[in-house]
């Protein structure tokens, strides 16, 4: 046995040889290769040669400051129309979804009853108004009789008390009258608003009370609102620019937004919703054609103020840095340098800010390669770049 194990130490010195002898010449060759296909090329020391980047030059422009938010459409107004008798329909005047015009009839009920009423109380008015006549007849002859000492003044006070309540009783009935016509007007039911009728509930036969459910409902569609919020921050100018006219308003429909319709400003709220920090507002548009309807959401825009003389710069050339933002200015030198400035307004590309001077040139593309003191090529010959062209509006 220990001959054997002497035999294996032996074989397993031998094997661990050869593995060494084996990795030293594969690191022989690697250097080889390094030496062969490296030589001659020297290293670029860091931070040596100009940066590539692309410019542009701090423009000054008025810019209209656009707000843009979500908004709910509304109807200006919508009513349901109840039965104000308890009564049968008698006929249907229109058809769900028809367009209707104030004052046109909706709806007959059947209003024999009422007019039965009507009769009774005329009757009835008649009659107080002949016992009123008789009265006062006698009532003249009671004060000649009075006059001439043949009653006593206790029999004509009675004569004219008779007399007052016989009057009252006319003014009741009259007023009774008045009633049963007005309950016999009930049985025309008119819309009170212009526009487009609803569902309807009810069919000629079917009852109808007044604290029942509504008939149908009219929606006025045109003109129409859109109700939406913007920040609080926005209130002084949007009041300032509402007081001073009207304040236009775009509606934009369809996911891409490319259908407008105009509109105004027409309401906004009395109070500041605290919880979220937004003011309410209205904007009417016509809407003859019902682009518009009811609960539906569209996206809409204003300008209430602009921005007179501001610096614009593209906006991918402000950069955010620990504590604040900056962008690198491009010095005679071709060096660049970073300076501190307050973003006012991102819209449509542009950042306007303060902070520069307006001639000032700034680097738009291949900041991330640089730091102050950087030296930069500019890789679009100095041409302003498309986004900082400004619109033709």
């Amino acid at each position: 046995m220990d001959w054997h194990s002497a035999r294996e130490t032996r074989f397993a010195h031998r094997q661990r040889g050869r593995i060494a002898i084996i990795g030293v010449a594969l690191l022989a060759l690697l250097a080889a290769l390094w030496f062969w296909f490296g030589r001659g090329t020297p290293t670029k020391p860091m931070g040596q040669g100009a940066i590539p980047v692309q410019t542009t030059v701090v423009s000054r422009m008025d810019v209209p400051v656009l707000l843009v938010a979500n908004g709910k459409v509304a109807a200006l107004q919508s009513v349901e129309v109840r039965a104000q008798i308890s009564a049968t329909i008698k006929a249907v005047h229109i058809r769900e979804g028809q367009e209707v015009r104030q004052g046109d009839r909706l709806f007959s009920l059947d209003v024999r009853s009422e007019r039965a009423n009507l009769s009774k109380s005329a009757a009835q008015a008649a009659k107080s108004r002949a016992d009123l006549a008789n009265a006062e007849r006698n009532l003249s002859r009671q004060r000649e009789l009075f006059r001439q000492n043949f009653i006593s003044q206790t029999a004509l006070d009675a004569t004219q008390n008779q007399v007052d309540s016989l009057r009252a009783q006319v003014a009741a009935d009259r007023a009774a009258v008045e009633a049963s016509r007005v309950a016999v007007s009930f049985g025309e039911i008119i819309a009170p608003i212009a526009g487009r009728t609803g569902a309807i509930s009810v069919y000629p036969g079917s009852l109808v009370q007044p604290n029942g459910s509504a008939l149908v409902s009219i929606t006025q569609i045109d003109p129409i609102h859109i109700v939406f919020t913007l920040p609080e921050r926005e209130f002084p100018a949007l009041r300032e620019a509402f007081g001073q006219g009207e304040l236009a308003v775009r509606a934009h429909l369809g996911e891409d937004g490319e259908t407008t319709l105009a509109g105004h400003l027409a309401f906004i709220d009395n109070s500041v919703d605290s919880a979220s920090g937004t003011i309410r507002l209205k904007a009417s548009f016509a809407n003859p054609d019902g682009r518009l309807w009811p609960g539906m959401f569209a996206r809409v825009s204003l300008s209430p103020r602009t921005l007179k003389n501001a610096l614009a710069v593209p906006v991918q050339a402000v950069q955010t840095g620990p504590e604040h933002k900056f962008v690198y200015a491009v010095g005679a030198d071709a060096k660049v340098s970073a300076q501190t400035v307050r973003v006012l307004l991102v819209q449509e590309g542009r950042a306007f800010i303060e902070g520069v001077d307006a001639g000032t040139k700034v680097v738009v593309e291949g900041a991330q390669n640089l730091k102050p003191g950087s030296t930069i090529s500019e890789g679009n010959g100095g041409k302003q770049p498309a986004a900082q062209k400004r619109d033709p509006k």
